[in-house]
């Protein structure tokens, strides 16, 4: 038996099960509120940020009440607890974001659209500065029902095809133009770090090439010390002999700037380390300290 800890919301009750049925052995669901998930009207940034969906989850596994947590890879902060370690992800899902309600074109001059994520602000500003942009929080039916009171909402694509609502009116923004956040569409399995019985039941489910993209991307979330309250985004492609691709940037929060590079390599830790220092060394720490300056 394999005890798994999640949140309570839909989406998260659905990836938990998605990993158990993967497991091959007997399961069952310890479900965990999180912070985020209690307080559903204040902006992340004031009430925790970065790790505010996934700290109790992870707490659950360190006290011995489950023997891993299922989290959405995007919601994990880059420094892990000392008793845990995350290296098991199942295949990733589509990591682009999407405007639910319309497209881009089709809103007009000022519209209002809705978002919880601060790289999501940024980079809607950047490609439409004359948009007001609102505060999003809640779970997803709640947050589709924001559209009877804004223009437009932006989510992510994953969460959308998971619970089978391809019906909903939206633009997906392509990975080039709209950068994701780090992890987006991975979900990730977190265990406590010595559990060799766990550990082997879980490897059997890991996708080896979305452990190294995702790897990769948290390798420069590590580096720019930041997680959901900063505008940073990654994506990383695996080629079939294990070459990574990785593409990464930071945005000033009003979208009048970003900075951009990609570069690629075997290493993931080691390549998103480095992608991280190239992007502070032309500017990237400057625009950081003045987002770190906002946030808190």
């Amino acid at each position: 038996m394999i005890r798994i800890a999640t949140r309570s919301s839909t989406l998260a009750l659905y990836q938990a099960n998605l990993v158990g049925k993967g497991l091959g052995v007997p399961y069952e669901l310890v479900q965990v509120h999180s912070g985020g998930d209690i307080d559903l009207t204040s902006p992340l940034s004031a009430i925790g940020g970065s790790g505010i969906f996934v700290k109790e989850v992870q707490a659950a596994v360190i006290r011995g009440e489950a023997d891993i947590a299922v989290h959405s890879a995007k919601d994990i902060p880059a420094q892990l607890p000392e008793e845990t370690i995350v290296d098991t992800f199942i295949e990733r899902g589509d990591p682009r974001d999407a405007l639910l309600g319309t497209d881009l074109a089709g809103l007009k001059e000022g519209a209002v659209v809705a978002t919880g994520s601060t790289r999501r602000k940024a980079l809607i500003r950047l490609l439409r500065p004359d948009l007001k942009v609102v505060e999003l929080r809640g779970n997803i039916a709640t947050r589709l029902e924001r559209l009877k009171e804004v223009d437009a909402i932006l989510m992510a694509n994953a969460a959308l095809e998971r619970l089978g609502l391809n019906d909903v009116r939206r633009q997906v923004f392509e990975v080039e133009e709209f950068m994701p956040q780090v992890g987006q569409g991975a979900i990730a399995v977190e265990r406590r770090l010595n559990d060799e019985r766990v550990a082997s039941i879980v490897s059997n489910i890991n996708h080896r090439e979305t452990q190294l993209a995702v790897e990769a991307e948290r390798g420069f979330l590590e580096t720019m010390g930041s997680g959901c309250t900063l505008p940073v985004g990654a994506i990383g492609n695996v080629t079939s002999d294990g070459q990574i691709f990785l593409s990464a940037l930071i945005a000033a929060l009003d979208g009048s700037k970003v900075i951009k590079r990609e570069i690629s390599g075997n290493d993931p830790r080691r390549l998103g380390s480095h992608l991280g220092e190239l992007i502070l060394i032309e500017g990237g720490d400057q625009l950081l300290r003045e987002a770190n300056v906002v946030s808190k």
